[in-house]
């Protein structure tokens, strides 16, 4: 780990020694991995370089000056300026994957899990804001925290495993963008088409980042404003059944015949690279972790921001569940909407009308499409540099990130886009693939924000570690349940099945490593001590 700032003392300074001295030693208590050397950036790969960082203006006092604890007052300027991470991280709540989850909820189980997307977004929340805590806390992001905490080999897997989760998320996205795209043209342009039109967006991100992080979040901003705009004027044009809707999110229900799709909202919700990203995310305004009140100010906007952006998001959700539930609830063509089939089945159910409601669904499409590949392009460069520790040129870094997820995508193109049914089949292990990962990004996230030689201070406390395990559990075994429906549904002969079971116990042997190697469950869950007595008693 980096050793502290060791910066020399003026003459003015030598009446307050002890006084600093005290400071620093506090400062230490707080974040003892943290405190980079001023030559680091040049040593060690970092998310923002300082020149790329948002500066937060702020009137100084004397209480600011002298209190490393003192938080100042909320500003409504300060709140915009911290404004633009959590947007970016709530458009992985917005993929086409997600929208694909949300038009098969609607249509299959109707109003009736609008109650449980509610609760998913907040459980998603959650694990968010644990993200956003430690990479402000810290300085670094959880791809670095994760170089440091665990030994070479661990590091490894822990790096392919989530560039196996950027990957399959990216070809989801990667293939929305596609189909909007050949929507939107009428069918003139053919999957793989779209592809690659989808594909150059890495330069335009590049060149977007160019004019600095504002610049790029102000793009994000209008994509998401398309998509809420889109799916808005489809809820206002199908006019769901407003009852119906309320009883869906107040009252819990959950039927035999929509336990796919239940487990489906909720494995939407956590996406392993998004909890990387969000870590990196917000170190892009620039804070002084040794300033305890500055941290927990930045925790304070941040939270008021992801919270807004989640809200966002779930409203976006829930007209294209509401939209699907009005429509074709009860119908025969239920158990048939994907998302390449979606845009027709609209057209077919409502017509033209002023602004055909199959382009609405394509403009929303392709705004879900574009701001999630970029996100993805952002997400694995941050993920390949803080596991690596590599300095590469952002444009080389971006290039190979790029190229990880566009080459897979365009073979998938060529190979699913004979039928609908196959591009179903493609993101059904797509959505597989997205369930293995989730262990790998949440046990790391709740082993590093309960340390205190990690997050000092602001080391979460035990109600909250709990809570913060609790839903981890609800989700990994939520994912295990639809691995294990798929697995015994799709799984056949002798050959592929010993190899699953092979690959099962390694998958489960390395997880209770991640788990036991930081004590990462909870005392008064796990009662290690007590297990120990009980050990040395029957010897």
């Amino acid at each position: 780990m980096n050793s502290p700032n060791r910066g020399e003392e003026s003459p003015k300074e030598e009446p307050d020694r002890d006084k600093g001295a005290a400071e620093e030693s506090e400062s230490k208590s707080l974040l003892p991995s943290q405190s980079p050397s001023p030559s680091s950036d040049d040593e060690n790969e970092v998310a923002f370089e300082s020149r790329e960082k948002v500066v937060i203006v702020d009137l100084e006092t004397p209480e600011s000056i002298l209190n490393v604890d003192y938080v100042p007052p909320f500003s409504w300027k300060k709140l915009w300026l911290f404004t633009g991470p959590g947007f970016l991280m709530s458009i992985a709540f917005l993929d086409p994957g997600n929208l694909e989850g949300d038009l098969q909820a609607g249509a299959i189980a109707g109003y009736s899990l609008l109650w449980l997307l509610m609760w998913a977004t907040v459980m998603g929340l959650l694990i968010q804001l644990l993200s956003a805590r430690v990479g402000v806390a810290t300085g670094r992001h959880l791809a670095e925290l994760c170089r440091e905490e665990y030994p070479t080999w661990a590091r490894l897997v822990l790096w392919f495993m989530a560039e196996l989760a950027l990957i399959g998320a990216d070809i989801q996205e990667v293939i929305g963008s596609a189909i909007a795209i050949q929507i939107l043209s009428n069918g003139a342009l053919p999957l793989w088409a779209g592809v690659l039109i989808t594909a150059s967006d890495c330069f335009v991100f590049l060149f977007l980042e160019n004019y600095g992080v504002r610049k790029l979040e102000a793009v994000f901003a209008v994509l998401i404003a398309t998509m809420a705009l889109a799916f808005a004027w489809m809820f206002g044009d199908t006019k769901p059944n407003g009852k119906e809707l309320l009883i869906g999110i107040l009252v819990p229900r959950l039927g035999s015949k929509t336990i796919r799709q239940a487990v489906g909202v909720v494995g939407c919700v956590i996406m392993p690279h998004n909890v990387f990203l969000h870590s990196a995310l917000v170190q892009s305004r620039d804070i002084d972790p040794k300033k305890r009140g500055r941290v927990q100010e930045a925790l304070n906007y941040y939270t008021i921001e992801s919270s807004v952006a989640l809200l966002v998001s779930f409203m976006i959700n829930l007209f294209v569940t509401t939209v699907f539930a009005k429509g074709f609830y009860g119908t025969k063509q239920a158990n048939n909407i994907g998302l390449v089939n979606a845009g027709q089945y609209l057209e077919e159910k409502y017509g033209g009308g002023l602004f055909p409601i199959l382009y609405i669904w394509g403009i929303g499409l392709l705004a879900a499409g574009q701001s999630s590949t970029i996100t993805g392009t952002y997400a694995g460069q941050f993920i390949m540099g803080g596991f690596l520790n590599l300095r590469l040129k952002k444009w080389l870094r971006a290039l190979i990130t790029r190229s990880f997820a566009i080459v897979p995508t365009i073979v998938v193109a060529l190979v699913f886009n004979t039928s609908e049914a196959s591009l179903d089949i493609l993101n059904e292990w797509l959505n597989v693939l997205q369930s293995i990962q989730i262990p790998f990004a949440l046990i790391p996230l709740l082993t590093l924000v309960s340390k205190e030689h990690v997050m000092g201070v602001f080391r979460i406390g035990p109600t909250l570690e709990k809570l913060a395990w609790t839903v981890a559990a609800l989700v990994i075994v939520i994912n295990g349940y639809l691995l294990l429906d798929f697995f015994v549904s799709e799984v056949k002969g002798l050959l592929f099945g010993l190899f699953i079971c092979i690959w099962t116990a390694a998958y489960i042997a390395f997880i209770v490593y991640l788990i036991s190697r930081g004590g990462a469950l909870p005392s008064t869950w796990f009662s290690i001590e007590l297990s120990k007595r009980f050990s040395a008693n029957g010897t």
